[in-house]
């Protein structure tokens, strides 16, 4: 057999999730758009440079301008030899800007989808209370009052709901508002310091900061509990309160 009979022999498609990070401070979302550099774009065209072949991955689902990755999963697939993943991992984090990391890479089934076959997503959205430089561009400074037992009320209250209309952006492309939520409820994490964990089978566009910025209005209790569920019973998105800044959100964990 010749050598290059036995390199053909080696060369499999095969299908590989790619799990990184990210700072989105300074991107315009996971997705590639036209009006700006995106996460997916940068990663994309470092895969190329590397692998030499125009290379595409498909993410676990989108985020907003702003909005930060503690884990963002990927998925491409490979017509070559296998992949040296601890190698590749190494090469890529050397070529990607500080602000993503490649933090695992492996083969999986062909059938499995970054996107589709993810279960639960979660997302964190954190608040602090006092002023700190050091939370400026991670947390959402208020120095308002919150009433976060009644916050987490709602919380529990939003589990037994299945229609999120109230919560989705205007004018999104949501073929159903239809969504699990599974766990919904702030945690406490220093005097001054707070976060929102949120979970879900799948998420509206704005959905998690529309929602902060509903339970922000009862915590200042300009609204009811009786009136915040009246808000996500109705589904009107003027009814509910506004869209809280990115910088404070992140995609946190993703199940599959």
């Amino acid at each position: 057999m010749t050598q290059r009979m036995a390199q053909t022999m080696t060369r499999t498609m095969a299908r590989y999730f790619i799990t990184i990070s990210f700072d989105g401070t300074r991107y315009h979302g996971w997705q590639i758009q036209p009006n700006g550099i995106t996460v997916q774009q940068v990663l994309e065209e470092c895969m190329t440079t590397l692998l030499r072949q125009e290379m595409h991955v498909t993410g676990a689902g989108r985020t907003d301008a702003g909005v930060h990755a503690r884990v963002m999963t990927a998925h491409f697939d490979w017509d070559g030899e296998p992949l040296d993943c601890p190698q590749m991992i190494y090469r890529l984090n050397r070529l990607l800007p500080s602000d993503i990391a490649v933090n695992d890479l492996h083969t999986v089934s062909d059938d499995m989808h970054a996107r589709f076959s993810a279960k639960w997503r979660t997302y964190h959205y954190y608040v602090h209370t006092h002023k700190n430089p050091f939370l400026r561009n991670r947390s959402l400074e208020t120095y308002y009052h919150l009433d976060f037992e009644l916050m987490n009320k709602a919380g529990e209250l939003l589990t037994r709901h299945k229609d999120f209309a109230a919560f989705c952006k205007a004018g999104a492309a949501s073929k159903t508002t239809i969504c699990e939520l599974r766990e919904c409820k702030w945690i406490r994490t220093s005097d001054s310091e707070w976060y929102m964990t949120v979970t879900a089978n799948r998420f509206l566009r704005n959905m998690v900061r529309a929602i902060v910025g509903t339970m922000i209005m009862l915590g200042r209790h300009i609204i009811t509990l009786e009136q915040f569920e009246d808000i996500v019973n109705n589904g009107s998105r003027s009814n509910a309160g506004e869209s809280m800044p990115a910088k404070a959100l992140f995609l946190w964990d993703i199940v599959y």
